[in-house]
């Protein structure tokens, strides 16, 4: 409790904690000088009542009226500083005090002192609003002869701590739970990606070990299919054969790492270009308007471009569901001298989406495979409201 004693009288202040938004920039440049010319007719006003009210003298006179305005100035950036210079002038502002007058202070004076007390209340900690509470009843309950007005007084400086206390904590929770949201979606996010580069890197062992295998056993019954191999071309295959059958046993290993024991999907072959058509009628069967084209290629596809392309119709097909529901979706494959080209478009959505646009975790996988392969993916809005990604997979990944 002393040490909120000591942090209200002299302690470190309660700057503000939120920067200005947008609305707050676009309305400064007018509201900044209005709140200026109201608070010179606020203490314009203090000084009139002082003046044809209070027997002193003309420098007096302004200086307790602006000691007592000066702190509505300070109070949504200084808070304590505010209600320091507040209750100063709380306790010299009843010099000249006539009878006459039904409070020691001045009206203006107790209008801005309530309001820094409700600033107060929103940025300190309970133990200092209950300390600038009490001893802000002090010169209430010595300058005050109406004990009716001081308990009165006291009901309402109490009502404004409490509520503004209140407001204080629920502000403090809706920050708390932001944050945590906010980290929560982090973590998603980081996980999504992660996860992502796993089944990644997954399906390219799944890939690259069936041609390692493929070498080995070609390297390995290369001395029986072949008769006039020499005894040092043969000695050359077998060790082709050990090295590759040790790569294997390598990649292996990693993807023990990288998969789950319990993952069914680790057991299941590799999808490819034959599977686009069920991927296709399984969007058809959930509402998708979705239409396929695949030309002949010119050359055999290799396992991992094919891979990769069945991946970005599978996410852009996902995409299309959730961001451009009723839209019609294109989706086309064909080989030229460059290589494999994807292409998913999707019209201008008719219906509302089932989600809020993401964080684009599923581009990045995109973008992730394809760099694998040293291909190019581009994904961008269409002029007619819809959304087209276009994937290049070069000869590095068609055989």
């Amino acid at each position: 409790m002393l040490g909120d004693l000591r942090r209200l009288l002299i302690g470190a202040d309660y700057p503000p904690t939120s920067s200005a938004g947008p609305r707050w920039a676009r309305v400064r440049p007018v509201l900044v000088p209005v709140l200026l010319l109201a608070l010179v007719g606020l203490t314009s006003a203090a000084f009139e009542y002082l003046s044809d009210n209070r027997n002193l003298a003309y420098g007096w006179s302004i200086a307790l009226a602006t000691a007592g305005t000066a702190p509505a100035a300070l109070m949504a950036y200084r808070p304590l500083l505010a209600w320091r210079i507040g209750y100063a002038a709380l306790l010299f502002g009843t010099t000249g005090y006539a009878p006459t007058e039904s409070w020691p202070w001045n009206p203006v004076q107790i209008l801005a002192l309530l309001a820094v007390l409700w600033f107060v209340a929103l940025r300190a900690d309970a133990g200092i609003s209950a300390w600038c509470w009490l001893l802000s009843l002090l010169p209430v309950w010595v300058y005050v002869g109406n004990p009716g007005n001081a308990w009165g007084v006291t009901v309402l400086l109490a009502a404004i701590m409490l509520v503004g206390d209140q407001v204080r904590r629920r502000r403090r929770s809706q920050r708390a739970l932001a944050e945590q949201a906010e980290r929560s979606e982090l973590e998603q996010a980081r996980r999504a990606v992660l996860q992502e580069r796993t089944r990644i890197a997954r399906e390219m062992h799944d890939v690259v070990a069936h041609s390692m295998s493929m070498i080995a056993v070609r390297a390995e019954t290369a001395p029986y299919r072949v008769a006039e191999l020499t005894g040092a071309a043969k000695d050359e295959f077998t060790e082709i054969a050990a090295s590759a059958r040790t790569a294997l046993d390598d990649m292996r290993r990693l993807l023990s790492v990288l998969r789950q024991a319990d993952d069914p999907a680790l057991t299941a072959p590799q999808p490819g270009l034959a599977e686009l058509g069920p991927l296709v009628d399984d969007a058809r069967a959930a509402g998708v308007d979705v239409h396929l084209a695949m030309e002949l290629p010119l050359r055999p596809v290799g396992e991992a471009a094919a891979l990769t392309a069945y991946r970005i119709v599978q996410e852009a097909l996902a995409n299309a569901t959730r961001y451009a529901p009723g839209a019609r979706v294109d989706v086309s494959l064909a080989t030229d001298e460059q290589g494999l080209r994807v292409t998913v478009r999707n019209g201008r959505p008719t219906g509302r989406p089932t989600r809020p646009p993401g964080a684009g975790h599923g581009l990045v996988g995109m973008r992730e495979r394809v760099a694998i392969l040293d291909g190019g993916l581009t994904a961008a809005p269409t002029g007619d409201g819809g959304f087209a990604v276009a994937a290049l997979l070069p000869d590095g990944g068609v055989h």
